[in-house]
């Protein structure tokens, strides 16, 4: 049990590093560009939108190149150890923007880091994320990982995205993506050297890139599954995204408060993830990922008539109970995709799968940059220096507004996907391998 418990830890840890890097990078990129440096909002827009194709190419390229790996190392820490160093460089790159640049220079040099950091990002999370399927093979035993995991997840948000602003008030955004890089990088090393993989035989079957590739457009689950995931990670990108925003132009308080509303966001969550494992647990995954699915979609109500910081606050805590039921639910979700693969085609692809359900989450890029040029076609808002007649209306519509309505459509999604054999994971028999 011991040793259990342990490598639950190691693996789960690992969330805690993944997510400081890509979080403060998807927070505070729009508003230290848009608002700080005067990238407009078109242009930011744009960066989202680029960044969203080049995501559609690399993420099944990364996934395949990791499931074919062969090495003492193992499949994935290779991939874990080479990659974290340069997503480090890419945090620390984006958020220490030379001071000369402007214009057209500006948007080229932030396009260029946000993609580099972004696309890093796709490496270490698709490695990181083949290896819960493997290591973790029961239902229980990925819900209580699950579980400590997304904790970890959660206190990582508290430091990089509710004590953000507060510690770049005091030194700044460069030093401070220099720390939580450092950070961040240390424990996901941490954990690509602890977490044991499953041995990989030379003679076990290889996947093929064409055969996968094809696979995976004729699974529906899968598609599903991914589609859902990015309506609902739309919305919580354009949350962090748009919170620093609400605070400064609907609620005019001082930015240092942001800290206040991203903590009843992500405090709630952490008490909660507890309930809703033990929900999972009593009343099975697919109902209480769809309750949880419900719960966040209605949240967006209170936090849309929010006028206060008290109001705000506990508008941010009802969004938090529902982030953490998905948070809770949705890898169990993945699992359950990359297990049915697994029985159906007799060879292990996680890091396929699970980077091309990260493409399909990160296809929110699509979304939140459709978000940021309706705030300038509706409202007319164009950056920190032109922000327009409405920035209060516009800041509401980009945190609430837009959120909700991709919540809506996550829920409906939902309700395409089952699991209704209910069949525990299976190894897979090694055979002959494929042809490329």
């Amino acid at each position: 049990m011991k040793a259990d418990r342990l490598k639950s830890f190691n693996y789960a840890i690992g969330m805690f590093g993944t997510s400081i890097p890509i979080n403060m990078l998807k927070t505070y990129a729009a508003i230290y560009y848009v608002d700080r440096l005067g990238l407009t909002t078109v242009q930011f827009a744009n960066i989202l939108f680029v960044y969203a194709f080049i995501d559609a190419l690399d993420n099944p390229i990364y996934g395949f190149l990791s499931d074919r790996t062969r090495s003492r190392w193992g499949r994935r820490r290779p991939w874990l150890v080479i990659g974290t160093p340069l997503l480090v460089l890419g945090l620390i790159a984006f958020f220490s923007t030379p001071s000369f640049l402007a214009g057209n220079n500006l948007f080229a040099y932030a396009m260029l880091f946000y993609i580099f950091t972004g696309t890093l990002d796709s490496v270490i999370n698709a490695n990181y994320g083949a290896l819960f399927p493997e290591l973790f093979r029961t239902d229980a035993s990925r819900a209580s990982t699950n579980a400590l995991r997304q904790a970890f997840q959660l206190v990582a948000m508290i430091i990089s995205i509710a004590l953000t602003p507060l510690i770049t008030s005091a030194i700044g955004f460069s030093l401070t993506a220099i720390i939580y890089g450092v950070l961040g990088g240390a424990v996901i090393l941490y954990m690509g050297f602890t977490s044991k993989e499953v041995p990989v035989h030379d003679h076990e079957i290889k996947p093929g890139l064409w055969s996968s590739l094809k696979d995976l457009f004729a699974n529906r689950k899968f598609w599903m599954t991914g589609i859902t995931n990015a309506f609902y990670s739309a919305a919580m990108a354009l949350v962090l995204a748009g919170l620093p925003f609400f605070v400064k132009y609907t609620l005019k308080i001082p930015d240092s408060q942001s800290s206040i509303l991203f903590a009843s966001v992500l405090l709630i969550a952490i008490a909660c993830v507890a309930i809703w494992a033990k929900l999972v647990r009593k009343y099975g995954l697919i109902p209480i990922w769809r309750t949880a699915l419900a719960v966040l979609t209605l949240a967006y109500v209170p936090l849309y008539f929010a006028n206060s910081l008290a109001t705000a606050a506990v508008g941010s805590a009802l969004v938090g109970f529902g982030f953490a039921g998905v948070i809770t639910t949705m890898d169990l979700i993945a699992a359950k995709v990359m297990d049915e693969d697994t029985r159906k085609h007799n060879v292990r692809r996680e890091g396929i799968i699970s980077n091309a359900l990260g493409f399909m989450n990160r296809l929110n890029g699509l979304f939140t940059s459709f978000a940021f040029y309706l705030i300038f076609v509706l409202f007319g808002f164009e950056s920190g220096r032109n922000p327009g007649l409405q920035p209060d209306v516009a800041s509401r519509f980009l945190l609430t507004v837009f959120p909700a309505a991709m919540m809506v459509l996550s829920l409906i999604f939902s309700f395409t996907v089952d699991f209704s054999n209910g069949q525990e994971p299976l190894e897979v028999i090694p055979t002959v391998p494929e042809i490329l």
